[in-house]
């Protein structure tokens, strides 16, 4: 069984490395609409990168040629985490912090181990 979040209309299927069900007692705190267009603009943007790699590969391009390419994707990818990170950080945290909720900072430094390790 997955455990189940929905948010303008989207359901997250989430399970954990151990296959279990993962549980988050913190309400979601949504973002500013700004936000969330920014967020999939840079997305989409990343995901035509990702394509043009898989055409590169395709086109059997120079090696170094397609690994820059990667490596822009991944940077792009990883500013992307930053910015869900700090309006996790910002919100999420802040205002499960303001509401006495003592497992917080415990959750917040797992979501850094867990960004940490891309």
């Amino acid at each position: 069984m997955f455990a189940k979040y929905t948010y303008r209309g989207y359901t997250v299927n989430c399970r954990n490395k151990g296959g279990e069900n993962m549980k988050h007692d913190q309400p979601i705190v949504p973002r500013k609409d700004e936000e969330t267009k920014l967020l999939q603009n840079r997305l989409r943007r990343i995901e035509g990168q990702i394509r043009g790699i898989a055409q590169m590969v395709e086109d059997d391009r120079y090696c170094t040629d397609i690994l820059i390419q990667i490596s822009a994707a991944n940077k792009a990818l990883k500013n992307v985490g930053l910015q869900v990170l700090e309006h996790h950080t910002a919100h999420c945290v802040v205002d499960a912090a303001k509401n006495g909720e003592d497992d917080v900072m415990e959750d917040l430094l797992k979501a850094i181990r867990q960004f940490s390790k891309t």
